[in-house]
């Protein structure tokens, strides 16, 4: 048999295939979520792929595929995630019992909470306030339903400070909410796109400000 052929002199060996540090299954699977997002925000999603993600991950294709059937349930699991991070986060921004606070106060704060969330997750939110290139239908629909949701509670709390401030009853609730959520919503936009000269402390005390001419102490 002949000796086994050695490489020429100044070849480069051969890369080897990436290595997966061992996590645990569940440890696993959020780092591979959190890769997808990632790919997801820096290009799009017409360029998330399984291959994308793998190299994001610092792994290969099996390893997704021990978690994941396709990439259909890999971006399902992702939206579904996200979609429970940003509703966690939105409960906590207006107060259960506001009844001791001026009506600005509680929304001017309420609206800097949900800028600080915005911060503290920033690609979940891009996402959300910054659609994306292809976006998918199911996606867009995800975020239609949870506004819905989150401009109904903000009608309630309208009401609750005209009834608290003795505001002008000609003051229209819906288009009074909308204002407040979109202005929320636009600074969110500026506080991802532009966060050193939009911060969350800056916007909080310009809504505190505009709620001030609407309900006065």
């Amino acid at each position: 048999m002949p000796p086994e052929a050695k490489p020429a002199a100044g070849t480069p060996p051969k890369p080897h295939r990436p290595y997966a540090p061992r996590m645990a299954a569940e440890k696993r699977r959020e780092h591979l979520l959190d890769a997808a997002l990632s790919v997801i925000v820096e290009q799009g999603y017409g360029r998330v792929s399984v291959e994308a993600v793998a190299r994001a991950a610092g792994v290969t294709r099996p390893v997704i595929y021990d978690h994941f059937k396709d990439l259909g349930e890999l971006l399902h699991a992702l939206i579904q995630r996200e979609e429970r991070y940003s509703l966690e986060q939105l409960e906590r921004v207006l107060p259960d019992d506001p009844e001791q606070q001026p009506p600005a106060d509680v929304l001017a704060a309420s609206v800097g909470r949900f800028l600080d969330a915005v911060a503290s997750r920033p690609a979940t939110w891009t996402l959300i306030l910054l659609p994306l290139e292809g976006t998918p239908e199911i996606v867009r629909r995800h975020v239609q339903a949870n506004r819905a949701r989150w401009l109904d509670r903000m009608q309630d709390v309208v009401r609750w400070a005209m009834q608290r401030s003795e505001a002008p009853t000609t003051v229209d609730v819906e288009l009074a909410a909308r204002a407040i959520l979109g202005l929320a919503e636009d600074a969110g936009r500026q506080v991802l796109t532009d966060p050193e000269r939009y911060s969350p402390e800056r916007y909080e005390r310009f809504v505190q400000w505009v709620m001030r001419l609407l309900w006065p102490e």
